[in-house]
């Protein structure tokens, strides 16, 4: 079979899949997010807790919980990463240092899992587990409770109450994320990917060298990386690991996982929002900008400039093997179009057009689908954009399911869709005005910038993944990705839930023949238009600067 018959074989039964998940999954997860009863575990936690679970919250009281919870997981995640020397189950690691720490614990916490270290030789069984694992699943399940907050800010009339943080966070854990994750990590487990604890393996390290690493329960923790979509692997080498990812059905179930959740939450929203033809419109623009990307992806990786590349008939540099271009293609659109960061070759060794993509695609603003959660308010945010650019066209104010869009409104959105941008530009600037962060470059010139730039919309987007070529374990880098991963997770948080309190306390207005229908493919072609001139105006000069004068230049 050629390889590019087998490209289109799994992007079918990819697509095909996640058809057949959309609507159960969509409607299960609104059940969850809507039940009124709860099972016992879960009053056992809000006793545990002190909370009153049938007893919603303000819009401010919400951030308030998703706040400190954040804050209180910070903490414990940095002091249990500086004191794993003295932990049962260190294996001997050394201590990490501060700054690195630091670094770590915001990155978990914010669902980003950016590391500047290896996975398996900076963090011993006790930390991966009580630590890392933990918050694969809780800052995924912060991302999915944002988005149902919001969700009811539409659907919710002349109130101040948008919904109980806590509830939302223990029911999505204990009744989505969990069982998903036992259920797959089986199937991981069964095709290869190793389920051990104690275990030693020889492996070949990057620089050549065998050395012993330890194999601890890999094939849990990575469905958990997936399903929150986290780029924080066991092994340094990812998902291009073949303890990590054996095969090739293994690489299209990573796939698969990555893309489930945030699909099938349109189906959520629809649901919730009582239309389900809201639900396929925004699904359908995610799934247009997706499969552009996955076949903009492997053109460019499979038609390129240079001999070498043209000798060997794709640009294999960075690729596994055993995948080639169309599966590390696939796996790389997916993963930089959510806030995965998990990665099955080296996107540093990309073809500057292909490597151009992957940043491009996080500029989105990962809204294609998104990470979990994440992906949809994203994209609700610019929809809310999209009626208003309509309604200035038409000359009328604008309105999203009954719900006007005033000056309050616009300011929420408009700060929210100027903040990752802001701090991705500011913070890439710096860096490259500090001769100091300009010798962490792996290389110069245009793609060396291409490094700097792909570190801070990496960090900003909480996608986690990187051009390997920066050295990023320093104080300063450390710090300013630090800083740019928590400000690009809580701010937005901040602006979608004060959208949904504004919009819970309006009564909304009925549909006249004015209101623009956003269910239609005619507001598809528009908020996918609105989406594509705000990351051009935002992002283009930077972009011009990289890949596409490295392209333009090969």
């Amino acid at each position: 079979m050629g390889s590019t018959l087998a490209g289109w074989l799994q992007v079918i039964a990819l697509v095909g899949a996640l058809a057949l998940c959309y609507r159960p999954l969509g409607d299960y997860i609104a059940k969850l997010l809507t039940s009124a009863k709860h099972l016992r575990v879960e009053r056992g936690i809000y006793k545990l807790i002190g909370v009153d679970g049938d007893a919603d919250q303000r819009w401010s009281s919400y951030l308030r919980s998703v706040l400190a919870f954040s804050a209180v997981s910070v903490l414990f995640l940095y002091g249990l990463i500086r004191l794993q020397g003295y932990l049962l189950l260190n294996l001997g690691v050394p201590q990490m240092a501060g700054h690195q720490a630091w670094n770590t614990a915001i990155s978990f916490v914010a669902n980003t899992n950016w590391q500047s270290y290896g996975g398996e030789s900076a963090m011993g069984h006790l930390v991966q587990m009580a630590g890392l694992a933990v918050q694969n699943f809780v800052s995924a399940a912060v991302g999915i409770a944002v988005v149902a907050a919001l969700i009811r800010g539409f659907t919710r009339n002349r109130t101040d109450r948008v919904g109980n943080f806590w509830v939302d966070l223990t029911r999505i854990n204990l009744r989505l994320l969990l069982p998903i994750s036992i259920a797959f990590a089986l199937v991981l487990a069964a095709n290869g990917v190793i389920q051990n604890f104690h275990g030693f393996h020889e492996v070949t390290s990057l620089a050549g060298e065998v050395q012993k690493i330890p194999g601890g329960p890999v094939a849990s923790q990575e469905v958990i990386k997936l399903l929150g979509t986290n780029g924080g692997g066991f092994f340094n080498a990812n998902s291009a690991h073949p303890f990590e990812n054996p095969t090739g059905f293994t690489n299209l179930v990573e796939i698969f996982l990555i893309l489930l959740i945030p699909f099938a939450l349109p189906r959520t929203f629809g649901r919730m929002v009582g239309d389900n033809r809201q639900g396929y419109a925004i699904v359908a623009v995610m799934g247009l900008f997706w499969a552009a990307s996955v076949a903009l992806l492997t053109l460019a990786e499979s038609q390129h400039h240079g001999t070498a590349l043209q000798a060997a008939g794709a640009a294999m540099e960075g690729k596994e093997q055993r995948f080639g271009i169309a599966a590390s293609s696939l796996f790389a659109a997916s993963t930089t179009l959510t806030s995965t960061g998990a990665v099955n070759s080296f996107h540093d060794s990309y073809t500057p057009f292909g490597g151009g993509l992957t940043v491009f695609n996080m500029m989105l603003g990962e809204i294609a689908p998104g990470g979990v959660g994440s992906g949809l308010y994203g994209m609700l945010v610019l929809a809310v954009i999209a009626v208003f650019v309509a309604g200035l066209m038409v000359g009328r104010t604008p309105e999203y399911l009954g719900k006007k869009l005033g000056g309050r409104e616009m300011k929420f959105a408009s700060l929210y869709i100027l903040t990752t941008p802001t701090i991705v530009l500011v913070g890439t600037g710096v860096a490259m005005a500090l001769p100091g962060e300009r010798a962490g470059m792996l290389n110069s010139g245009a793609h060396g910038f291409s490094e700097v730039l792909y570190a801070f919309t990496s960090a900003a987007n909480n996608n986690g993944s990187a051009f390997g070529g920066i050295t990023v374990n320093t104080d300063w880098y450390d710090t300013a990705l630090g800083l740019a991963m928590i400000f690009g997770r809580l701010l937005p948080i901040v602006f979608v839930l004060a959208l949904s309190g504004s919009l819970a306390q309006q009564q909304p207005v009925p549909a006249t023949p004015g209101t623009l229908p956003t269910h239609k493919p005619l507001f598809v072609g528009l908020l996918s238009g609105v989406i594509l001139i705000v990351v051009g105006l935002t992002y283009f000069p930077a972009l011009a600067l990289g890949p596409i004068a490295e392209g333009l230049s090969s």
